[in-house]
């Protein structure tokens, strides 16, 4: 009997998509075609009904009211870069001091672009996070701020232990010293209710294939009133809008959308974001945190096997990395997949000091198991079942190797 195939790498990407998220790309490739703003015709016109409903479902999902503050982007990462960067930009072309403080969990979606700007003097402070469970000290990140900081940039949910930072008390050290803080939402964003205005943040980044279930190439970053003067653009070009000016539009969200916008992604997009507003965030939320507590509480009865950050739900996204002794995340990971069926991701995640945190990064890291909204009781049982079944068998071998 074929065993059922359990995709458990939502982390990296949601799959499956709803159903209408193809429906919509198909409509749109095959019925409109047009880019949005560059023509007065019908099917252009249609284009633009796409790209706004688009960024008008996304505002509305984190109750922001303004639509015009959600800024399409390639990715998160493309996000994230257009914060880091184009803050970065500000201040130095003002010849001001640079500093930026992040975290030990951050992605390298944060860490490579800080180090990239230490070659134009911009400087980054690290703050350190608790070995068990990864939580980070709001304290400890107000400790970092100077007086050259100029920006905070903290994950919210870990990819590698699932440790969901409080963001809101961080949020409170930033305002206090007046520092704007940037949220790397990958892991968080359409999995639980997010609200950044009264969350307190300033900058927020999202993927738009994760939680929100739309398609690859597809993201964006939320601005808080205010953040379009200290976020330089870095992209300038065609707009489809004042034309007449060679200089590039100081509006939102013009301002940092040069050039044809991936408008066939962004009508899956608008599409999967219909059906998280139908179904509700707030479901989505239940139905992951049971599968969450149930996946939890198997893996911990699993003797030996190590689970990477807090050890209740409390705290807690739907990601989950575990660690074997005498096998490499690699082999575990392929022995889930070709004996069970269960599809996960190993390795380091692309987030090395997360792994230094907890011990992992010379070891190969970690297996990672990642739920969804599409993913069953079932599913958990299964990749249990399959994780026990793995870890026992390694076991198993180097017992034997013992052996005399």
């Amino acid at each position: 009997m074929t065993t059922k195939r359990v995709y458990l790498d939502n982390a990296a990407t949601s799959f499956p998509k709803p159903p209408r998220v193809a429906k919509a790309m198909a409509q749109f490739s095959f019925d409109v075609g047009a880019s949005p703003g560059r023509g007065a015709y019908a099917e252009s016109a249609q284009a633009r009904r796409f790209l706004d409903a688009a960024r008008s479902s996304l505002a509305s999902l984190m109750h922001e009211p303004d639509a015009s503050r959600i800024v399409f982007t390639l990715n998160c990462t493309d996000a994230l870069s257009l914060a880091i960067y184009g803050i970065a930009r500000h201040w130095r072309r003002r010849s001001t001091p640079v500093h930026m403080v992040t975290t030990a969990m951050d992605h390298n979606s944060v860490l490579r672009p800080l180090n990239d700007l230490a070659a134009d003097g911009v400087s980054a402070t690290h703050v350190a996070a608790a070995s068990d469970t990864g939580l980070v000290a709001a304290d400890d990140i107000a400790k970092a701020i100077t007086p050259a900081t100029k920006l905070v940039c903290v994950v919210h949910g870990s990819n590698v232990s699932g440790t969901l930072q409080d963001v809101k008390a961080i949020a409170h050290r930033c305002r206090s010293a007046g520092v704007p803080l940037l949220v790397d939402a990958a892991q968080s964003a359409g999995h639980i209710p997010l609200s950044p205005a009264s969350m307190g943040i300033d900058l927020l980044a999202v993927p738009g294939h994760k939680g929100l279930l739309g398609p690859l190439g597809t993201g964006a970053l939320w601005l808080g009133p205010g953040m379009e003067t200290l976020v330089d653009p870095l992209r300038t070009g065609g707009t489809g809008s004042q034309s007449e000016n060679d200089v590039h539009p100081k509006t939102l969200p013009d301002r940092y959308e040069a050039g044809s916008h991936n408008t066939v992604g962004l009508a899956g997009l608008s599409a999967a974001l219909t059906y998280i507003e139908t179904r509700t965030i707030e479901d989505i939320q239940t139905h992951e945190a049971a599968l969450g507590a149930r996946l939890l509480d198997g893996l911990l009865c699993i003797d030996g096997l190590r689970i990477l950050g807090p050890q209740t739900m409390e705290s807690r996204c739907g990601v989950f990395s575990v660690t074997s002794p005498g096998v490499s995340p690699t082999q575990f990971a392929a022995e889930l997949e070709g004996d069970h069926g269960v599809l996960s991701r190993a390795g380091l995640h692309c987030a090395p000091l997360a792994h230094q945190t907890f011990g992992t990064l010379n070891s190969g890291g970690a297996t990672r198991l990642s739920l969804g909204y599409s993913t069953t009781m079932d599913d958990v049982d299964q990749a249990i079942e399959a994780v026990e079944a793995v870890h026992s068998a390694a076991h198993a071998r180097r017992a034997a190797i013992l052996v005399p």
